[in-house]
């Protein structure tokens, strides 16, 4: 399945078939298997989450002391692990770059393989992930927070 060395088409991975035929074999419609493989937001690196700029995500009230929320669209993970004390990390988990989305009992946690990292420093607390999410500037700024990803 692999394309030739020096072609410029992408490969098929194992990864791209196990996505694929999984959403083919759960009854997943052309949209669904659509989502699967290199052209994948997620997969290649999503430009919402690279900008050098700052990322305004809104009151920082939004985020419960002791537990966090998940900005989806923005690809980050806000924490107040305690009052005042705010930390941003990348939403994709760093074990296969599904989208962490929730933040329970003071663990950020990924629904695709059971994931789960430490609020206070994105640290693995759980696997199957290898490494903890990376870590984002935060800063909150007349009651708003502000995130620099890069």
């Amino acid at each position: 399945m692999s394309q030739a060395t020096g072609s410029t088409e992408p490969t098929t991975t194992r990864r791209t078939l196990l996505c694929c035929g999984a959403a083919v074999l759960a009854g997943g419609s052309a949209l669904a298997v659509a989502g699967c493989g290199p052209s994948n937001s997620i997969a290649k690196g999503d430009s919402k989450s690279s900008s050098s700029g700052p990322v305004d995500l809104g009151p920082a009230t939004a985020v419960p002391v002791g537990g966090g929320k998940v900005f989806a669209d923005q690809r980050i993970v806000v924490t107040q692990p305690s009052a005042g004390q705010y930390k941003a990390f990348s939403a994709r988990c760093t074990h296969a770059g599904c989208l962490v989305d929730q933040v329970k009992d003071n663990l950020i946690q990924c629904p695709c393989h059971g994931s789960r990292f430490n609020v206070a420093d994105g640290s693995v607390a759980d696997g199957p992930a290898p490494s903890p999410l990376p870590s984002y500037q935060v800063t909150v700024t007349g009651g708003n927070l502000s995130v620099t990803t890069a």
